[in-house]
């Protein structure tokens, strides 16, 4: 029975020590803790967040900063740009150019009292504060 022989030679010889790549400390530079066996270091970022205040009693308020803000838009700029008994919403503030999209979405809308209103109109899916709901129900408008 015949052994099986290679056609061609080995072409890198193994290498021990100093000819090679992972001989003698095998990649581990000289001494110290991190080149023994078992080698773990206690992460250091733990030591700062262990020192950091838990903040108690923030609960609450912690998410307020996160809160999307309605767009703010006057009754005076909407009796500029829209006729009497227009419909008025997001989008059709959005086509008058009253209002841009925040995040590629048209953001949520409040209606305030700042200006004057003589025409109705008509408001919908908007916030509306509690003077500028009176001011466009006195000029024949209506909120819903």
């Amino acid at each position: 029975m015949e052994l099986l022989k290679r056609t061609t030679e080995n072409k890198k010889a193994k290498t021990v020590g100093r000819g090679s790549k992972r001989g003698k400390t095998s990649g581990r530079g000289t001494k110290g803790q991190a080149s023994r066996a078992g080698n773990k270091k206690r992460p250091e970022l733990r030591d700062r967040i262990k020192k950091l205040p838990k903040l108690r009693g923030r609960g609450k308020n912690m998410n307020k900063a996160f809160r999307i803000k309605p767009t703010v838009v006057n009754v005076g700029m909407i009796a500029n740009a829209f006729s009497a008994g227009a419909s008025v919403n997001a989008s059709a503030l959005f086509e008058l150019g009253l209002i841009r999209r925040t995040g590629g979405k048209l953001p949520a809308i409040k209606v305030l009292a700042g200006g004057e209103i003589t025409h109705a109109v008509q408001i919908f899916d908007c916030e509306v504060s509690p003077a500028a709901k009176t001011k466009i129900e006195a000029a024949g408008g209506k909120v819903n």
